[in-house]
């Protein structure tokens, strides 16, 4: 059977238990100051008592227990015992540090509760603790270890709170801190804190199910123990001694296959899970051969995450197979080593004598979660990127050179661009998966090769945020789009601002030299110039407040002063009006934010959505637009050149020319024209001849939206065997 860590809540528990169990893997621990930690909580908690009515000191201790269950270190198992003195004792964190070291301390503090900030909600205030938490973690990962113990004796002894109290604890363990046990590979925490709360959020499925397993208790026990014989027969007939266990699966992992199938526990027959344990990675996959030669494997069923580990490191082989009397039992093949790693995830990576976890301290998710808390401001908005991002895993996806990005279940192409660096992602025009070109929000599915097609004139799009899963990719396409917004109205700020001081016989280069510019942002409480003229171009100050601010400027020098000062507000509304204009539906370019502007397209370069491009005011014929890199403009004035953009509410079709070179065969013709028009992409004309060496010459004039489906009509063009080359023109 097997035996995993037990987490039970222990009653009778003191010092000696405690250091016993420490000697068991460090006898050279420093025991004295681990004594010392122990009568300083005492000491602290003295007379403060539990829910259940035990002495509150008690909880320290069980949480102490855990960090060494899970093996970690000295300062790790101190700070368990310390870590509620600070919140509920108040102890000075300078004292601790003071009597022990500055370690102890830094995980005592991140673990501390924001208790004298006042928040309107009570979930404001669960968001505010885990942003804390957050950078706690990002100097000290010891400090979610210390945090799941805490929380796992919180939930077993939860019984003793209100029932809302129950399900609110049990809620927010399932949606952050089992997550967390997860990502950081600790299993036998995740499966034990998962089990507490179906206890506590569905309690009638939980009592349910312990009946229905208590039931069969004898007949399963039966069935375990006669297969463990056979698994271990047949590879001793092979010469391979293993260490293999089994047991029925968690309560949690039962519900979620009867939630996931939609039956009844009586209907679920995989209940049983087998662990087969050996010395070495080759042993794995010579018992895995002799597991499916023994028994008939799942089709589907087999996952090895031996070659490609998940993101905790997390090794094994997983198989499903139908076992003795035609049960259907799974087995995981791994390591000693790897066992271990499964149980107690990066705890087991823990140098407990150093101190140190090796390189796992920085971890990249967590990085990213500090990268969050910087950029998001909204607490409610930060707690649904914490509970979507920790969500990760389930499909493996490579790129074109077998790299490996593990992502979760729905991600898109966008997502795995952002996956790969933000560039790649804010550049993405389009995405092939294993060759074939497909949509940005194709839902992508585990083994799945992915080459992502980027456009140095691309940028990332609002409609972004509906395609990508990862909270990522969102918080990336956010940070984009506030940048352009934001250094648009910094713009139509500075222009306001300049405009208006003109009027006053000066100008804005002038105020900025003389250093008279930041002393109006200090008079207005603005942090910095740039934000005093996004405060003018967003509308928030009008300019005759900026120019009151100016020194130079005052109201005594300055004649007609309502009139002026009027005459500078129309004309502050009257740019920042003029400067948000957007075009309408019909127009597919924006001149300068006017949509008024006769517009055509050079038929020389026939730029569309997606590529760069520049206006040339052409005598009685309006504006012509260029791609950027068109000749053509570079031949005229360059004064005539004006400000340019695509209009992202123009939804009509736009033409361009494909040239496509073949081997001149029969039929060449109609398979490249099926294949654009599979592509949902129309044929305006073609023209074809013969070239020399037998070979064939078409140009298509296709209609595209934009660049994006421009790539995907060539992509599956170049598919066709007999095409050579493909091309705009």
């Amino acid at each position: 059977m097997f035996r995993p860590l037990d987490f039970s809540h222990e009653r009778e528990i003191g010092y000696d238990d405690l250091k016993r169990r420490v000697e068991a893997y460090y006898s050279d621990a420093d025991f004295e100051m681990l004594k010392k930690a122990f009568d300083f909580a005492t000491k602290a908690h003295e007379g403060q008592k539990r829910s259940s009515g035990e002495d509150y000191i008690i909880h320290p201790i069980n949480v102490s227990a855990t960090l060494i269950k899970l093996r970690l270190d000295l300062d790790s198992i101190i700070a368990g015992l310390l870590h509620d003195v600070v919140e509920d004792c108040d102890i000075d964190p300078a004292e601790i540090e003071r009597e022990f070291n500055s370690e102890v301390a830094q995980i005592v503090i991140g673990l501390t509760k924001i208790s004298k900030i006042k928040f309107k909600t009570k979930e404001e205030s669960q968001a505010e603790n885990f942003r804390k938490m957050v950078v706690a973690m990002a100097k000290d990962i010891r400090v979610i270890i210390v945090k799941l113990a805490d929380r796992m004796h919180n939930m077993r002894t939860l019984q003793y709170v209100s029932d809302e109290k129950q399900k609110k604890i049990a809620k927010e363990t399932l949606d952050i801190y089992v997550p967390l046990a997860s990502r950081l590979g600790i299993n036998s925490v995740k499966a034990e804190l998962e089990d507490l709360c179906l206890r506590f959020l569905h309690p009638d499925i939980y009592y349910r199910l312990a009946e229905k397993v208590a039931m069969k208790k004898t007949d399963r026990d039966v069935y375990i123990n006669a297969t463990i014989e056979t698994i271990q027969d047949k590879l001793l007939e092979y010469g391979m001694k293993a260490d293999v266990k089994g047991r029925p699966k968690h309560f949690y992992s039962i519900y979620k296959k009867m939630k996931a199938r939609g039956m009844d526990y009586d209907q679920i027959h995989d209940l049983l899970a087998f662990r087969v344990i050996l010395s070495n990675i080759t042993e794995c996959y010579k018992a895995l051969g002799i597991v499916h030669s023994s028994f008939t494997p799942i089709p589907g069923r087999f996952k090895d995450y031996i070659a490609i580990p998940k993101v905790n490191g997390y090794q094994s082989l997983h198989t499903t197979v139908i076992g003795p009397s035609a049960e259907r039992i799974e087995i995981q093949i791994r390591t000693h080593d790897m066992d271990h790693i499964a149980e107690a995830g990066i705890a087991a990576h823990w140098k407990y004598k150093e101190g140190v976890a090796g390189n796992s301290t920085k971890l990249d998710w967590i990085e990213q979660l500090l990268e969050f808390n910087k950029n998001v401001s909204n607490n409610n908005e930060f707690m649904d990127v914490v509970k979507n991002d920790l969500d990760v895993g389930g499909i493996f996806i490579f790129t074109p050179n077998g790299d490996v990005r593990e992502l979760r279940y729905g991600a898109t192409p966008l997502d795995f661009a952002y996956a790969i660096h933000t560039e790649v992602g804010n550049k993405c025009v389009g995405a092939k998966v294993n060759g074939k070109m497909v949509p940005l929000r194709y839902t992508l599915k585990s083994g799945d090769t992915v080459e992502i097609l980027t456009s140095k004139s691309q940028t990332p799009s609002k409609d972004w945020l509906t395609i990508v899963k990862s909270s990522r990719a969102k918080t990336k396409i956010k940070q984009w789009l506030l940048k352009v917004e934001r250094d648009k109205n910094k713009e139509i700020g500075r222009e306001i601002l300049d405009k208006c001081l003109k009027v006053f016989g000066t100008n804005l280069k002038s105020v900025e030299k003389n250093g008279e510019i930041h002393k109006a942002a200090d008079e207005l409480s603005v942090s910095n110039v740039d934000d005093l003229f996004i405060n003018i171009g967003t509308g928030k100050f009008e300019a005759k407040k900026v120019v009151h601010a100016l020194p130079s400027i005052g109201p005594e020098e300055i004649e007609d002063e309502d009139k002026k000062l009027e005459e500078v507000n129309s004309y502050s509304k009257k740019v920042s009006q003029t400067a948000r204009h957007r075009a309408n539906k019909d127009n597919a370019v924006i001149v300068d934010g006017l949509d008024d502007v006769m517009v055509r397209m050079a038929r020389c370069c026939n730029p569309i959505p997606g590529d760069p491009i520049s206006g040339y005011i052409t005598r009685g014929r309006g504006i012509t637009v260029h791609h950027s890199s068109c000749t053509r403009i570079e031949q005229g004035d360059l004064a005539r050149t004006v400000h340019v953009e695509w209009n992202s509410e123009f939804k009509f079709k736009h033409p361009v020319n494909v040239r496509v070179i073949t081997h001149d065969k029969p039929g060449i013709l109609s398979q490249i024209s099926k294949n654009i028009n599979g592509n949902g992409v129309n044929i305006r004309s073609a023209l074809a001849k013969s070239l020399p060496d037998r070979k064939g010459s078409f140009i298509f004039e296709i209609e595209v939206k934009d660049y994006s489906e421009l790539l995907k009509a060539i992509s599956g063009i170049e598919t066709l065997e007999e095409v050579i080359s493909v091309h705009r023109v």
